[in-house]
């Protein structure tokens, strides 16, 4: 059996994913998305990734793989991986696993993803981390888009599944 894994992120029209190790767009829609999409999956993601999670502590029902280079990181309630490598040969006889941040996580494991769900927030922030343009990438087509909603702010959203092409 082979694992599927994808990638779930939430992007700005410039794919704009987080300023200073925090999102730039607080949506609790796509939190419940979020959730509804990974709870009883492995989640892959990076150390600062599992640190700005609440309290730093990784996501219940869900096991957790935290990519990072420090050979003494050890962290309650998460495994951890050193290398891409690593983190997906622990995870190849699961059904699915999803790789959830940050911008390095991404653009290491988006070569090995099958798809990506993302949240496009309609707006533009200041960003320091971006997630790769998959409109722009013939090795990506959109094989889903459904209409979000509107954030507390007033932000249209929609969700847009991306597939190999």
């Amino acid at each position: 059996m082979s694992c599927r894994v994808s990638a779930i992120v939430a992007v700005c029209d410039d794919w704009g994913i987080g300023l200073d190790g925090d999102m730039v767009v607080r949506n609790r829609e796509d939190m419940r998305h979020f959730v509804a999409c990974t709870t009883g999956h492995t989640v892959i993601m990076g150390r600062r990734t599992l640190e700005s999670l609440p309290g730093g502590r990784p996501l219940r029902n869900r096991r957790n793989i935290v990519l990072t280079r420090d050979a003494a990181f050890a962290r309650e309630g998460v495994e951890v991986a050193h290398s891409i490598e690593e983190a997906l040969s622990a995870v190849a006889d699961e059904d699915e696993a999803w790789v959830i941040g940050g911008a390095e996580i991404y653009r290491q494991t988006l070569p090995r993803c099958e798809r990506a769900v993302v949240t496009r927030n309609r707006c533009t922030r200041t960003a320091d981390a971006f997630f790769p343009d998959l409109d722009a990438d013939p090795a990506w087509r959109v094989v889903e888009e459904r209409p979000g909603g509107t954030t507390d702010e007033g932000i249209a959203f929609d969700f847009v599944t991306y597939a190999r092409a």
